[in-house]
């Protein structure tokens, strides 16, 4: 197997981080306890996390001519993501994410309100050349913080040559049918999922209702999509196709205290180990002990592991889904 070459298409957002107890009601003021910076948006998460895990990534995307766009590039390259095809707005800032952490005793949990930027910036024109260029890779990662004709464009060429995609439906939107019948993988949550298919996913005490997971990706299947992955937070992950499920546990690395980055932690995880040689099922194992490491971390770049603490963690826990060896393409 030869190393994975990974295109994503997708968004850079500084993301500015502020801790407190609780998070302020409408027109309240509450008093935090910590606050920090930390280069991240869904689609650098993404690229980054391919990258420390051994891929050969390239980042399409546009930033703002400041200090927070050259902060963000200066970050992703550091981690091995090729951003040469990264454009530089000449109009707008770089795109933000407010986080909110509500941190108490029984965990961790984020609001985040997204101010898209350069980001919105990045035109179709600027994509011309994936008519061919896609060609080269592997596989095509995208998310929805870049405007939509932009995100449908990539998908489109991606199909159309033949090169899986991979579509992480975030922050939550309609897709049309056209869009969705380019997608090999979906990756939703599960409140993503219902937004998408019109159903409703139950949680409770025992985790995500399996039927549920079923019906959705069945109705999701009808409109061209491959296969539909479900992140599900502390319930792990599922993987269906309209008539079969598979569920996969967290992997439970230490106490969370940011679970900002754990759904793109788990897709760059997962492309990555399939592309690899990985089967799906064994990929989604490979994603949930990366996701797990993440959130144990504060910040969303800063937390994303390399492949060798992944690697570590699967052996302190005796994992024995697959041959750790077979993962070795993606070792420098």
């Amino acid at each position: 197997m030869k190393r994975p070459r990974i295109l994503v298409v997708g968004s850079f957002m500084m993301d500015l981080i502020a801790s407190a107890s609780r998070v302020p009601n409408m027109g309240e003021t509450v008093i935090g306890s910590s606050f920090r910076t930390a280069p991240g948006g869904k689609g650098v998460n993404q690229a980054v996390q391919c990258a420390r895990l051994g891929a050969d990534v390239t980042m399409v995307g546009c930033v703002g001519n400041d200090s927070f766009g050259r902060e963000m590039c200066q970050a992703a390259s550091a981690a091995g993501v090729d951003v040469s095809r990264v454009k530089i707005s000449g109009s707008s800032s770089s795109g933000v994410g407010n986080i909110q952490l509500q941190v108490t005793e029984q965990g961790v949990q984020n609001r985040i309100l997204v101010v898209p930027g350069a980001n919105y910036d990045l035109s179709v024109e600027d994509l011309d050349w994936l008519r061919e260029g896609i060609r080269k890779f592997d596989i095509l990662l995208l998310q929805l913080e870049l405007t939509m004709p932009v995100t449908r464009f990539a998908a489109r060429c991606a199909r159309d040559a033949g090169v899986p995609v991979m579509l992480n439906p975030a922050p939550a939107a309609e897709l049309d049918d056209e869009l969705l019948s380019c997608i090999s993988y979906l990756s939703p949550n599960e409140h993503e999922a219902a937004l998408l298919s019109g159903v409703t996913i139950r949680v409770n005490e025992e985790g995500a209702n399996e039927e549920d997971i079923i019906c959705a990706a069945r109705e999701l299947n009808s409109k061209g999509v491959g296969k539909v992955l479900i992140t599900l937070g502390s319930n792990g992950s599922a993987m269906a196709d309209g008539e079969n499920i598979h569920r996969t546990a967290c992997a439970s690395y230490g106490p969370v205290k940011d679970p900002t980055a754990a759904g793109d932690s788990f897709v760059g995880a997962f492309c990555t180990g399939l592309i690899s040689g990985l089967s799906e099922y064994q990929a989604m194992d490979f994603a949930s002990f990366t996701a797990g490491i993440t959130v144990s971390e504060m910040g969303a770049i800063p937390s994303l592991p390399a492949l060798e603490k992944v690697l570590a963690f699967m052996k302190d826990k005796n994992y024995t889904g697959f041959d750790l060896k077979v993962l070795d393409v993606l070792k420098r």
